[in-house]
This record gives C-alpha cells, sequence and structure tokens, in this order.
C-alpha cells in the first residue's frame, strides 16, 4: 500500500507546524550587518581608491605604468641593446 500526503504551505508555516525557531529577525540583522561591510568594502576598491594606493607605493610607479602599458601596444621605442 502506497499512502502519499501533499501539503501545501510556506516555509513560515512549516516551522510554525514543527515548532522551529522564527529565524526572519536574525537573518534581517545578519544581511543588514553584511550590506553595511560590503558597502564599507566598496570604497576600498574603487579605480580612485585602486590608483593612489599603486602610485604612492613607488614615486616613479607612474611613469612605469606608462610604459607598460607603452611596449604591451607597440607604442614605446624599443632600447637599444648595445652588441656584444
Amino acid at each position: 500500500m502506497k499512502v502519499t500526503i501533499e501539503v501545501d504551505c510556506t516555509p513560515h508555516e512549516a516551522r510554525e507546524f514543527l515548532g522551529l525557531p522564527d529565524v526572519r529577525p536574525m537573518q534581517s540583522a545578519m544581511m543588514d550587518k553584511f550590506q553595511a561591510r560590503m558597502e564599507e568594502s566598496m570604497e576600498k576598491f574603487s579605480p580612485e581608491a585602486l590608483l593612489q594606493s599603486w602610485l604612492t607605493f613607488d614615486p616613479k610607479i607612474a611613469q612605469r605604468f606608462q610604459e607598460m602599458f607603452m611596449s604591451f601596444g607597440g607604442l614605446g621605442a624599443k632600447p637599444d641593446r648595445p652588441k656584444e
């Protein structure tokens, strides 16, 4: 013999029926904290903040970036190497 029971209820109703605690307030509080941390972190990864942190590391880094991009694009002159 086979018996099939189909229950149509929301997750909240199922938790209430089974006597499980309501975790919505905790989830809401945690999501608010998570969102606040994400917003704080996003400011550190803005293009301006990244460039500022990179350029303050080494005073000549701007020149090195320019040389690197010019060599990637084939726009830079190749340095003459002394022949051996």
